[in-house]
């Protein structure tokens, strides 16, 4: 495989990486969204039971370094496909929240990248015409979450009210992620097309009432790559993971047993 990138540079980054990792079994790699880990804690937890489950924190999320070497999606692509080498790791599940899902597409792109199948989970990344991304570098945290869930005032109602800390924690993840969009609004103009080079099976999962990316254009995002299977989830939004557990649980759960049942036979 290229090195893409250079070996003293990924040695850094990856000895500064946090990574949790739980479970046995066959890996699965889940990318957190522009929320941070939290954000897919809970997929971390369950899907663990059935699982060796790897979960990094992206550089620069959560209070961790960014390495000047990771300044895009497609260097954190490249990072991701170079850890799953240099942790021996093959026939991985990759699960995508977001820009997870973007960093998923970019990283199945990618020469001997390891992925035996990608689950995309209300990802951003391609450019939809009449479809735009929204805007999370301009709304306020209340604004983000009438547009992250589909029952806002239930998810403000059970969760206590973020401290400053978490505050602060959140808006340095902004500024992170707004190096990694490298100023292109969430919407990388080639990506869509390229999506057609994506050869592993994919399911592509999408939260019916996400008013970041609409269903519309998360059918865009499946129908652009070939026999990607696209699922709605009911009463969610850009987190279906957070909002309906059990349903995208189930889905995942059973879109590994055909993965594995697949390469059995």
């Amino acid at each position: 495989m290229p090195h893409l990138l250079e070996t003293p540079d990924f040695e850094t980054a990856f000895a500064a990486l946090r990574v949790d990792t739980r479970g046995e079994g066959r890996p699965i790699l889940i990318l957190h969204g522009g929320g941070g880990p939290r954000t897919v804690a809970g997929l971390t937890q369950a899907l663990a039971s059935e699982a060796r489950v790897i979960t990094p924190t992206h550089p620069g999320f959560d209070g961790t370094s960014r390495p000047d070497v990771l300044g895009s999606i497609a260097d954190l692509a490249a990072f991701y496909v170079q850890m799953l080498h240099s942790l021996d790791l093959d026939h991985v599940l990759v699960v995508g929240s977001s820009i997870g899902g973007w960093i998923a597409s970019e990283m199945a792109l990618l020469p001997d990248n390891r992925i035996a199948g990608l689950v995309l989970i209300d990802a951003v990344g391609i450019a939809v015409e009449g479809e735009d991304v929204a805007d999370v570098f301009t709304l306020s945290p209340m604004e983000m979450m009438d547009r992250v869930f589909h029952a806002p005032d239930r998810i403000r109602a059970a969760a206590p009210p973020p401290s400053d800390a978490q505050r602060g924690v959140d808006a340095a993840n902004l500024k992170t992620l707004a190096v990694y969009d490298d100023r292109i609004a969430m919407q990388d103009p080639t990506l869509r097309a390229r999506l057609s080079g994506i050869r592993c099976p994919t399911l592509v999962l999408w939260g019916e009432s996400d008013r970041v990316v609409s269903t519309v254009y998360g059918r865009a995002y499946a129908a652009a790559i070939a026999g990607a299977e696209f699922c709605v989830i009911e009463m969610a939004g850009h987190l279906p993971q957070i909002e309906q557990p059990e349903q995208t649980i189930d889905l995942i759960s059973g879109f590994l047993v055909e993965l594995d049942d697949a390469f059995d036979t």
